[in-house]
């Protein structure tokens, strides 16, 4: 059963990042807006203790949703990002090629 993460999308040192904070410990999945039409998601970052509990993936459906209804799409130049997007079909709607 998945979890259900309260995920916030904010400002953090000249990037953006999504984040969310499980049983006291924070999460992150930082990117980068080169232009209107792209992002840039260049780090994830999972707390050791949240590891194997889905946040990442949390992380990276909600950039996916929120690409779809801005009409944008995602580089993943972040290893778990690029090949989470790789390894689910249903994403390659919003990679960018």
């Amino acid at each position: 059963m998945a979890e259900n993460f309260v995920i916030k999308q904010e400002p953090h040192g000249g990037k953006m990042r999504y984040v969310t904070t499980v049983d006291g410990y924070e999460s992150e999945m930082t990117y980068l807006t080169p232009n209107p039409k792209k992002i840039v998601i260049d780090h994830t970052l999972v707390a050791p203790e949240l590891k194997g509990r889905g946040v990442g993936q949390a992380l990276l459906l909600r950039a996916i949703e929120d690409a779809r209804k801005g009409g944008y799409k995602i580089e993943p130049t972040c290893p778990f990002a690029k090949a989470q997007i790789e390894k689910h079909q249903e994403w390659q709607d919003v990679l960018a090629r």
